[in-house]
């Protein structure tokens, strides 16, 4: 008997799999979804430009084959609508009730769940809306129980203080204003009952950066508590309140005065092998197009010393790759500056956008047809890292540059400029790394 010939279209593909399907057990006319020979012909066009976006995104031709193409199909099965006009919420979440009704087990069912998703955010993208992947945020459930005067006040200090902040990382600025300034005033309010500005006690803020010290959490982030909240109090004072004294004189706490952690040239040589033997070993396409990804991010955040941040911001139309530079767009402190480049950095920029693939934005980095995040460049130079034997962060990259330029005759004044560091005595610290003077005498 002859095997039954493997389907050779996304069309076929999907006829067969809405076939098995049927053999699962439904409801009595529970609607089904429509073979691809009674839609419109636009959708069978769209099902298979969908699986080209998918796989020039990096998806396993497996995964596109036994997950996406199918919960897209049943989208436009039970619809039987042109595509452009679908509902990007009911018509999307028939197709979710329908594998619902099938009673496959909870953990198949959230794959599909995220495979209509994923078909969603692909529907948004042709159409030139852009979904956002962060969730605002809302302060109200955090300041219960505070008082209604702190709460007002803390709302009209952040919209003071959002205008110096990257529209880029706004919600980000708005979690960490929130976060910190919370710490301080729930201890306050909680622990001492301050119920108005003047019940605040010189006592009560020490304890609190006793506790917090005490907790082992480190000198920095304690006196970065205490600097916001001298800042609400200086906002306060000008608002009118009338603000104790005491309160503006309380001393940060003696820092530490580290050298920057950098990586030596034998760590950061097993790296970029790691990197150059990955990108060029890699035969699946996916897990070459990755290689390539995580190659480019870490040239670009050593040899160009950029931050994990403007790795992640960076967008097509800031690159010149003729010109070995690129543009960072409001950086720290909000402004621009001009980066250079080096051949070899450039030359794994040019290879990974080759396989870049489509996305809804002009970010350089896209992962999974998405604006590629920070801690997934992360994780994965970190993950290298551990392959290697060798600790790594993205910021220790930069640091490695800075120290590699010092050691090799770089005027602190120039790698001031490459860093734009604001105050020449942050640059200083790679001078202490080494102080050719002293290694001479």
């Amino acid at each position: 008997m002859n095997a039954r010939p493997k389907p050779a279209t996304v069309a076929e593909m999907y006829d067969w799999a809405l076939r098995c399907a049927r053999k699962m057990r439904l409801p009595p006319d529970y609607p089904r979804p429509h073979p691809t020979r009674e839609w419109p012909p636009d959708n069978i066009a769209l099902l298979e430009e969908f699986c080209e976006w998918l796989r020039s995104g990096g998806a396993s031709p497996a995964v596109i084959r036994t997950i996406y193409l199918p919960m897209a199909g049943h989208v436009l099965g039970l619809a039987l609508r042109p595509h452009q006009e679908l509902d990007l919420d009911t018509d999307l979440q028939r197709a979710v009730d329908f594998l619902k009704a099938k009673k496959m087990s909870a953990q198949w069912t959230d794959v599909c769940r995220c495979a209509v998703l994923k078909f969603r955010r692909y529907l948004c993208h042709r159409r030139g809306l852009v979904e956002s992947k962060v969730t605002p945020y809302d302060p109200e459930p955090n300041t219960k129980g505070l008082p209604g005067w702190l709460v007002e006040e803390l709302r009209r200090f952040q919209h003071v203080q959002q205008r110096n902040w990257r529209s880029a990382r706004l919600e980000d600025g708005i979690r960490r204003f929130w976060g910190t300034h919370l710490r301080v005033w729930r201890f306050l309010c909680e622990q001492h009952g301050v119920k108005e500005l003047g019940d605040v006690k010189r006592r009560h803020v020490l304890e609190f950066l006793d506790r917090r010290l005490s907790a082992g959490y480190a000198v920095s982030g304690i006196n970065g508590d205490l600097m916001t909240f001298h800042s609400f109090l200086v906002f306060l004072q000008e608002q009118g309140y009338a603000l104790p004294q005491a309160l503006m004189r309380i001393r940060g706490l003696q820092k530490p005065d580290p050298l920057p952690k950098f990586l030596t040239d034998q760590q950061v040589r097993l790296l970029r092998d790691e990197f150059e033997q990955c990108a060029a070993e890699e035969r699946d396409y996916r897990h070459h197009r990755d290689a390539l990804l995580d190659r480019a991010t870490f040239y670009l955040m050593w040899q160009s010393a950029l931050r994990l941040s403007e790795v992640e911001e960076l967008r097509l139309e800031d690159l010149d790759l003729a010109g070995r530079k690129l543009i960072v767009r409001q950086s720290k402190g909000m402004k621009d500056r001009a980066v250079l480049m080096t051949e070899t950095t450039v030359r794994a920029v040019q290879e990974y956008l080759v396989v870049r693939g489509p996305g809804p934005t002009d970010h350089v980095f896209l992962y999974r047809n998405q604006p590629v995040c920070k801690d997934l460049i992360r994780s994965r130079l970190k993950a290298a890292g551990s392959r290697v034997g060798v600790k790594v962060s993205p910021h220790r990259l930069r640091h490695t540059m800075a120290t590699q330029l010092v050691n090799v005759g770089c005027r602190v004044t120039s790698l001031q400029k490459f860093l734009r560091h604001k105050e020449l005595s942050t640059t200083h610290v790679y001078a202490r790394v080494h102080d050719q003077i002293v290694t001479d005498d």
